[in-house]
């Protein structure tokens, strides 16, 4: 199965970076993509229903950032208590660099981008191909000062030595009471 998962990976990102040009709930979308098999023939009729061009810099895209990986998290606003929910679900495909071992101890370090930012961390687990985290954070932020901010993950090694192995990041311009999923693709970390 895991041979079969990298090339099933650039529709899957393709499916989620269309959902957010287009400023759609996730969610709505994401149970339809969960099985590997329902993957490759749902994504070949979205691509061409794009156009080829549209289609080969996608692949291209997508091809660049699958080399480190997907992060998983879910994020809701309770208005009536003005407090921001995030929740850490899993670090899919994830590459580590030979210098951290074959099992560093991996952790999930959030920072939410006020002028006084935020900072939270998951517990450190073993690093492998599918790490589940499932851990919920909560903050009572006003809204109002949350939509202005990006909140940004660190992808970090904790063992043999702490060392951020990736980020990726996401804009709170849209939260709701609604829960929204997003699988948002690991970068590099910037110098």
């Amino acid at each position: 199965v895991s041979d079969l998962r990298p090339s099933a990976l650039p529709g899957y990102l393709d499916v989620s970076r269309s959902m957010f040009d287009l400023r759609s709930p996730p969610h709505r979308f994401m149970k339809r993509y969960d099985s590997v098999s329902s993957v490759p023939s749902s994504t070949s009729s979205r691509k061409d229903s794009q156009g080829s061009n549209r289609s080969l810099d996608t692949i291209t895209l997508s091809g660049d950032e699958r080399d480190f990986g997907r992060l998983n998290v879910k994020l809701c606003y309770v208005s009536s208590v003005e407090q921001i929910w995030i929740t850490v679900l899993h670090c899919k495909d994830l590459t580590w660099p030979s210098s951290c071992g074959e099992n560093p101890r991996i952790c999930i370090k959030g920072i939410l981008t006020l002028p006084k930012p935020v900072h939270f961390k998951s517990s450190a687990k073993e690093g492998c191909n599918d790490i589940e985290f499932m851990e919920t954070f909560v903050f009572a932020i006003k809204l109002q000062s949350l939509q202005a901010v990006r909140l940004v993950f660190k992808i970090q090694t904790q063992t043999p030595r702490k060392k951020t192995i990736g980020e990726c990041s996401l804009a709170l311009r849209e939260l709701s009471s609604q829960e929204s999923n997003h699988w948002l693709d690991i970068s590099p970390p910037s110098k």
